[in-house]
């Protein structure tokens, strides 16, 4: 169950850092209120997850979810430019997130 919530925080850190960039400095009211909700929910998870899952590989899975998701949304939307060199990239990331759960011991304590 640690590792789903994990993944669903990740998830919701693309969602935060989304909605943080449409905000325009917390000046527009609903990408301000995702914000505030997403990040809450995200970190929360995280946190939760850090009880089964070690620390160093709970943070990168989820730091790695986060920013692929992000940038992958990103280019859906037009805002980034899409490229090849881009793709490969956020494989290798992706593939690195997936490697670090076959390989983690379990929780740090």
């Amino acid at each position: 169950m640690a590792w789903v919530i994990l993944i669903a925080s990740g998830v919701l850190e693309a969602v935060w850092a989304t909605a943080l960039g449409k905000s325009e400095g917390f000046t527009k009211l609903w990408p301000s209120v995702v914000f505030g909700v997403a990040i809450v929910l995200s970190m929360g998870g995280l946190a939760w997850a850090m009880r089964d899952i070690s620390i160093g590989t709970a943070y990168a899975v989820w730091v790695g979810i986060g920013a692929a998701l992000t940038v992958i949304w990103s280019m859906i939307t037009g805002d980034s430019d899409v490229s090849w060199v881009k793709i490969a990239l956020l494989m290798g990331l992706v593939g690195c997130v997936v490697g670090l759960k076959f390989v983690d011991g379990g929780a740090s304590h």
